[in-house]
């Protein structure tokens, strides 16, 4: 057991998304700003960030692994808020 505290979406898992990124998501549907879209769209978002295919190159820094890593934990942690 670990004595770290959960993660959460607006301390841990927001941060991780640029104004451009939520700004370029917006028209496909998906509001990176939104606890409940980020989850709705979890696994495709972790493929594409995994994959390094988001973000288009050019438009912001890839994700490290250890962003992704932190965010595969947040989904299995249950999406805290």
């Amino acid at each position: 057991m670990s004595d770290r505290p959960a993660l959460s979406f607006a301390k841990d898992v927001r941060p991780l998304f640029t104004d451009l990124d939520v700004a370029h998501m917006k028209p496909a549907g998906i509001d990176l700003s939104d606890r409940a879209s980020v989850e709705a769209h979890a696994d495709a978002i972790y493929h594409t960030v995994t994959a390094g295919t988001m973000p288009p190159a050019g438009t912001g820094e890839r994700w490290t692994e250890a962003m992704c890593a932190l965010f595969k934990q947040w989904q299995t942690e249950g999406y805290a808020p």
